[in-house]
């Protein structure tokens, strides 16, 4: 998928760029698998903030997404590539050879009339879903499993794949993204590709109103505020934070803090971490 570019007939539109959705073949989502989403604005049940910055932003619905794909041995057809408005990664729905719609991630080279499947006799093709044990070593694949049937929780977001380096007894090991090595239960199922619409990361946001679309509001730096309202804040005119390091508004280390349990069980399936260190 490409990039647009704009006139710059205004500041913000100088450097804003824009997906040219060359992949999208279908414009109207499948009403079926739509689902109306509600907005809490980062608020829990108790109507306090838990994530700061989220509020406002377009309406949309939410698109049932199959992560799991335990329809074996039944060809689906591609019907069309969509965009969805919940990710990064655009979406493809596919019509099962018994009338059964569902939406999946759409991989690169997947396009319209292209059949996939899913189960263990599957081919190695893009968008045919395996179990890792039948999987190639070398494979890019994506939509990874962490545990057997729960669904695909790895590698999803757009441009990602993860690579299958080894095999052996009931693990197989996978290099993912961000560099990191890690052991999966080899009946865990992973899809062959690429996750599409590669060139996301190339597009540049311009203005602040888009981002407000996008149901983000602003971050205001702790520099500018009051010394009440957050360590950094104080002084006469611009001045340092005062501190050794960057803090967040309460306090805690904003920069390299790791807040990874020490002990945590799943450390024994993590080979390599991703700064190249071995889990000690």
């Amino acid at each position: 998928m490409g990039i647009k570019t704009y006139n710059p007939y205004t500041p913000s539109r100088r450097h804003m760029t824009g997906s040219d959705f060359s992949e999208v073949t279908k414009d109207t989502p499948e009403k079926s698998l739509c689902v109306s989403l509600n907005k809490n604005s980062g608020r829990n049940n108790q109507g306090k903030i838990t994530v700061r910055h989220r509020g406002g932003g377009s309406r949309r619905k939410y698109r049932l997404i199959d992560f799991k794909r335990r329809r074996d041995g039944i060809p689906a057809t591609v019907v069309g590539i969509e965009y969805d408005p919940n990710r990064t990664a655009n979406i493809a729905l596919i019509c099962y050879a018994d009338g059964q719609k569902a939406y999946i991630l759409a991989p690169e080279g997947l396009t319209d009339g292209m059949k996939v499947v899913s189960g263990p006799t599957a081919e190695i093709k893009v968008g045919n879903c395996l179990p890792l044990s039948e999987i190639p070593v070398g494979t890019q694949v994506h939509n990874i499993e962490l545990y057997p049937g729960r669904g695909g929780q790895l590698v999803r977001s757009a441009g990602n794949s993860a690579q299958l380096m080894a095999k052996e007894g009931k693990y197989a090991t996978l290099r993912l993204p961000s560099g990191e090595m890690r052991m999966v239960q080899i009946i865990c199922r992973a899809t062959i590709g690429v996750v599409g619409n590669t060139d996301h990361n190339l597009i540049n946001i311009g203005k602040a109103g888009r981002k407000r679309n996008m149901g983000i509001r602003p971050t205001v730096r702790g520099s500018v505020m009051n010394p009440n309202d957050h360590p950094h804040g104080g002084g006469e005119g611009k001045t340092g934070i005062g501190r050794p390091g960057p803090c967040t508004p309460w306090g805690k280390p904003a920069l390299g803090l790791k807040t990874r349990k020490k002990h945590k069980k799943s450390n024994k399936l993590i080979v390599r971490r991703r700064d190249g260190k071995a889990i000690k």
